[in-house]
């Protein structure tokens, strides 16, 4: 195993979550039409932070990675935290509401429900993760 195909791997599946996660909740103002029941909404400013750190991070990222420099990686690994907890938290509305008189959430489909997001998000957590051991053991 190389570490730099899993590294270049891992990159390209994050660039493809900032891009879902973009398209999924960008078309919904605030996140709330369009939303299922018993699902939470979110603010539009949690998205833009999520694509705006996505892709000044993937930027760096990639940069770090093309040109084998450890100080941008470093760097980068700040975004790569933040875009995580944010993609966290974008994931918390997921959460089941405690209305008392709300409906059960409403079910949804694959790609619509909560199922991509915990498998985009979570495994985003698991590739910063990755991330940061690879920068800090020097392993570019």
């Amino acid at each position: 195993m190389q570490w730099s195909n899993v590294t270049w791997f891992l990159t390209a599946l994050g660039a493809v979550v900032v891009l879902l996660t973009r398209v999924r909740l960008g078309g919904e103002s605030a996140g709330e039409s369009n939303r299922a029941s018993g699902v939470a909404g979110y603010s539009s400013a949690l998205l833009r932070i999520h694509t705006t750190v996505g892709v000044l991070t993937l930027l760096a990222w990639v940069a770090a990675l093309a040109i084998g420099r450890r100080e941008i990686a470093l760097g980068a690994l700040v975004g790569w935290w933040l875009l995580t907890i944010v993609g966290l938290l974008l994931l918390a509305r997921w959460m089941p509401s405690a209305a008392r008189h709300g409906a059960d959430k409403a079910t949804d489909a694959w790609g619509s429900g909560a199922g991509l997001s915990v498998l985009g998000h979570v495994g985003m957590l698991i590739g910063v993760c990755y991330f940061t051991f690879v920068t800090l053991t020097e392993r570019l």
